[in-house]
C-alpha cells in the first residue's frame, strides 16, 4: 500500500506575492502537492498559476483537479504539460477530466453534450496526450481528435509522462481511471452538474466502498500499481469529536453515522484523525489526501504524523 502523502486545492490568492508566499508555505508544511481546479469561476488561470507556484518552490509538486477537456485541444495542452514538467524538473502530477459544472459551458458557450459523449471525447483526447508524450511522433483518428504526423515535442521530463490522476463517481469514468491512470480519485456524484444535496447524498461510506469495488474489477492486476486519491470538503481538528458530529448531523439534516463514516470528513484530535486515515487507508486504500487552503494549517500536524509512513 503507497505511503501517505497530502496536497492542498485552492483557487487564488490575493495578489502574485501572496500566492507564491502560500505555494512555499504549503512546501514548508510538508504537503506534497498544490492543486488549482479548471473552472470560469473566480479563480486563477491553471497554467499560469501552477507554473508561478512550481517556480517559487523547490520540491512542490503541481496540478489541477481537474483540467477539463472540453476546455483544450489536447495537443494544446500537451505541450504546455509537458513544459511545465520540463521546467519544474518533474514536479507535475496531470488531472483531466470530462467536465461536469454547467455554468461552464453557460458563461463559455462551449455545448454541453450529454456526459457519455463528453467521457468518450475525454478517453480519445487522453490517448491523444499519452501518445505526444510519449511517442516522437503522433497520428490518431477518432471520432473527436483527428491528429496527423504531430510532433511530441518538448518530452516530459517525466517518463513516459507525467503522473495521471482521474476521478469521478460513475462506474464508466472509474473504470477509465482504473485502466488509464495513476492516481484514481474517487469522488461524489456530481451529475447535476453543480453542488447540491445530490453530493451530500453521495459521499456516505458504502458510496465509497462500493466505487472501490468498480476500480478493483476494472483495474484487474494493476490495481496494486494504483495510487487512490480522496478530496475532502469537511475538516475540523477538535477536542469534541462526538459532539462537533453530532452539530454537524444537525446542521446538514443528516445522521451522525454518516458523518463519521464518509472518506469525505475528518473530524476530531490529530491523534484521532491519524488514526482514522490510517483505517480509511486499510478499507478503502485512500493514502492520497487532499484538503483545502482553508484547513491547511490546522491539518498541518497530522500531515507531519502520517506523510511517508
Amino acid at each position: 500500500m503507497p505511503p501517505f502523502r497530502f496536497g492542498v486545492q485552492l483557487s487564488r490568492a490575493a495578489s502574485g506575492p501572496v500566492w507564491r508566499d502560500t505555494a512555499r508555505k504549503i512546501e514548508a508544511l510538508g504537503y506534497s502537492t498544490l492543486f488549482i481546479p479548471d473552472h470560469f469561476e473566480d479563480q486563477f488561470g491553471p497554467l499560469v498559476a501552477l507554473t508561478v507556484a512550481a517556480e517559487a518552490t523547490t520540491t512542490l509538486r503541481v496540478g489541477s483537479l481537474v483540467f477539463g477537456n472540453d476546455f483544450r485541444h489536447p495537443m494544446t495542452l500537451a505541450k504546455e504539460i509537458a513544459t511545465l514538467d520540463l521546467c519544474s524538473e518533474g514536479r507535475v502530477e496531470f488531472g483531466l477530466g470530462a467536465g461536469w459544472m454547467t455554468t461552464d459551458y453557460e458563461q463559455s458557450g462551449i455545448e454541453a453534450d450529454d456526459a457519455g459523449t463528453r467521457i468518450a471525447r475525454m478517453t480519445e483526447s487522453l490517448a491523444v496526450l499519452k501518445s505526444l508524450w510519449s511517442s516522437p511522433e503522433t497520428t490518431y483518428a477518432g471520432e473527436y481528435y483527428r491528429i496527423t504526423g504531430a510532433v511530441g515535442s518538448p518530452e516530459p521530463r517525466q517518463r513516459p509522462h507525467p503522473p495521471i490522476i482521474i476521478g469521478g463517481g460513475g462506474r464508466r469514468v472509474l473504470g477509465i481511471a482504473a485502466r488509464e491512470a495513476d492516481i484514481v480519485g474517487v469522488n461524489p456524484s456530481l451529475a447535476a452538474g453543480y453542488i447540491g444535496p445530490e453530493v451530500l447524498a453521495t459521499t456516505t461510506a458504502e458510496y465509497y466502498r462500493q466505487r472501490i469495488e468498480w476500480v478493483k474489477e476494472a483495474a484487474g492486476p494493476r490495481f496494486d500499481e494504483l495510487e487512490l486519491q480522496c478530496l475532502t470538503f469537511i475538516v475540523q481538528i477538535v477536542p469534541n469529536r462526538d459532539e462537533a458530529i453530532a452539530q454537524l448531523a444537525g446542521a446538514l439534516s443528516v445522521e451522525p453515522e454518516q458523518i463519521e463514516g464518509s472518506p469525505v470528513a475528518m473530524i476530531g484530535t490529530t491523534d484521532q484523525i491519524a488514526e482514522i486515515l490510517r483505517t480509511r487507508r486499510d478499507v478503502y486504500g485512500f493514502s492520497y489526501v487532499v484538503v483545502h487552503e482553508a484547513e491547511m494549517e490546522a491539518f498541518a500536524p497530522v500531515v507531519a504524523e502520517l506523510v511517508g509512513t
